[in-house]
């Protein structure tokens, strides 16, 4: 392992509290997204709140926090641990979530981390992330609840890492991977039970783009 790897979380923590749809909004609208819309941080309300074009570059960004992160502790750990991934890797990709989550520029005040964690995924884990993305795909078109899809799509991916096919002995040699996906499922849920309440009483608002050309 590289000299560097204790340095890699805390690094990945700072990169994971870069709250980029928050700089976005205000650097180029002038709006706290904070205060219109859900008061996320993310790419959804940003798209909601700013319009569509909002979304892809805030969506990649955040993505980049946990995928990078994952990818610098893959690096660190290039062929010393026993499992697969290795416990580096799930750490730095824990850290740039939770970073996401509470970030230390926001006064630890920050977004789900859905799309972090997809990022982290992606690397770590990507044919369970893609039949969850199939899931949050379907849902989202059939319903456009963001929500209820990315509950959905959390939990299926959580289940999808006991499937040997898709993470080879995921009490072995996959057993990090495995409590890592349970809990990111069971996060996502968690961050998610305002929506959940809304999504039960019938106010939960369907995702409407707005075109762009407003402040």
């Amino acid at each position: 392992m590289h000299w560097y790897a204790f340095l890699l979380p805390l690094t990945a923590y700072i990169y994971g509290s870069v709250p980029f749809g928050f700089l976005l909004a205000r650097g180029i609208r002038g709006v706290d997204i904070r205060n219109t819309g859900s008061g996320n941080i993310g790419a959804t309300n940003a798209a909601r709140v700013l319009g569509f074009w909002f979304f892809p570059p805030v969506f990649f960004l955040d993505f980049s926090k946990g995928f990078l992160s994952a990818w610098a502790g893959l690096r660190a750990s290039s062929g010393v641990s026993e499992f697969s991934p290795p416990p580096l890797a799930i750490i730095c990709a824990l850290a740039a979530i939770m970073g996401h989550i509470f970030p230390v520029f926001l006064k630890f005040k920050g977004g789900k981390a859905v799309a972090a964690g997809t990022g982290a995924f992606a690397l770590l884990a990507p044919w369970p992330l893609l039949i969850g993305a199939a899931v949050w795909t379907t849902v989202f078109l059939l319903f456009r609840y963001v929500s209820l899809a990315s509950i959905l799509a959390a939990i299926t991916l959580g289940a999808a890492v006991w499937v040997p096919a898709l993470n080879p002995d995921p009490l072995g040699e996959g057993l990090i991977l495995t409590i890592f996906a349970a809990a990111a499922a069971l996060a996502i849920i968690a961050l998610h039970r305002a929506n959940i309440g809304r999504l039960l009483s019938g106010e939960e608002h369907r995702i409407e783009w707005k075109k762009g050309n407003k402040k």
